[in-house]
């Protein structure tokens, strides 16, 4: 994110998924940058020391909680219209809400207030792995005006408007779980970004797009959109995290949890007819290549789950990705698990119980999740 072993479900459970080995290819993908991240593939060592792109253990831990860890508590139409609006018709799946059904796009997440503390949480641990910066793309420091896709909370815009008072911060998703008090120069609109976009040609100076997997069925047709109302000279940034568990020195690939958990992204995607697959199969890559960008790079990040690596900033990064899985597990598998596949619900908390146990579990199950951010240019 094991000497432990975790118990089955009983009955007929679904069959259990691959190892969680990355398939990346970079293709004719764009530049790493590698630079201070941990790039890597994900893929199983081969030999018994650590690769050059692998997560290492620390060997001894400073603190001796338990494995629990008290710290962590328990069509032409248009896109947008103003939060304010009365568009607030959730749909209720399973105790959780979720968007109105207003719109086609289907998101597999909740957005309750549950989930808004992990998507604040996720920020955080992101910002740290980017060593405290927004955004990674080169963009100017005057710039005017800045579109947040799938801005969820708000968190990001308003922090970006925070350091770029001069700029016009506009924050778009298909809920409002926004905050009231933004500042000056942040206001937000509820959008489907899947239709075409309400703005202007060539009249924004940065797009930031982040956490749109399992949402979005073309990638190119979104970056497009993103070109078009960019400026020459502007850019654009995606960040997209894959959901499902990797592992580089063998210790959670064959427990039952790992492999259940992975299982139920990579059959869920297909039947949605989206692919959660969108860092190893490198999407962002080519779809930013299609839409007509220029000086695209990208860099890929590993996200420990639990504060298990030797790296200090990844071991802290670690605990607030393993505060996010104890949080809201639920929130990001229930929808798939009940509704998308229909798998038995009676073996679902088990399910839960299993994978909560392989996450508190970390001085001897080293999960990681990857991240990847992809920026480039509209050409001047």
């Amino acid at each position: 994110m094991a000497d432990a072993e975790l118990e089955a479900s009983k009955g007929a459970s679904p069959k259990s998924p691959g190892s969680g080995k990355s398939s990346a290819k970079p293709g004719a993908s764009p530049r790493d940058t590698g630079s201070s991240p941990l790039p890597g593939d994900g893929a199983e060592p081969e030999g018994s020391g650590p690769g050059p792109d692998e997560l290492v253990a620390a060997e001894h831990f400073e603190d001796d909680e338990s494995d629990s860890d008290s710290r962590f508590g328990g069509d032409g139409e248009s896109s947008t219209a103003s939060v304010s609006s009365s568009i607030l018709e959730y749909r209720k799946i399973h105790g959780r809400t979720f968007h109105s059904d207003r719109y086609d796009s289907q998101y597999w997440t909740p957005n309750d207030e549950r989930q808004s503390e992990n998507v604040d949480i996720t920020h955080h641990y992101m910002t740290l792995l980017l060593d405290d910066r927004l955004y990674l793309a080169p963009i100017k420091p005057d710039v005017q005006k800045v579109l947040d896709i799938g801005t969820g909370t708000g968190i990001w815009a308003i922090d970006f408007g925070d350091q770029h008072p001069s700029a016009e911060v506009i924050g778009t998703d298909l809920s409002p779980m926004m905050p009231a008090w933004v500042p000056p120069n942040v206001r937000f609109e509820i959008d489907d970004c899947t239709k075409p976009w309400t703005w202007d040609d060539d009249s924004v100076d940065f797009v930031h797009i982040r956490f749109l997997g399992g949402g979005i069925k073309d990638w190119t047709g979104l970056f497009r959109e993103a070109y078009r109302v960019l400026k020459p000279g502007g850019w654009l940034q995606s960040g997209e995290f894959d959901p499902r568990f990797l592992c580089d020195d063998g210790t959670g690939n064959d427990q039952e949890a790992f492999k259940l958990w992975n299982k139920l992204f990579n059959e869920s995607g297909p039947k949605m007819g989206v692919n959660f697959a969108v860092i190893d199969e490198r999407i962002q890559d080519a779809a930013i290549v299609e839409a007509g960008f220029e000086k695209i790079e990208g860099v890929t990040y590993k996200a420990p789950v639990g504060p298990w690596a030797l790296d200090k900033k990844l071991a802290e990064a670690g605990r607030y990705v393993q505060l996010v899985m104890e949080n809201d597990m639920e929130g990001y598998s229930t929808f798939l698990w009940n509704t998308i596949l229909g798998w038995p619900a009676e073996e679902y908390q088990v399910f839960l119980m299993q994978v909560r146990k392989m996450v508190r579990d970390w001085r001897k199950t080293h999960n990681y999740f990857h991240a990847r951010y992809v920026w480039g240019r509209k050409p001047e």
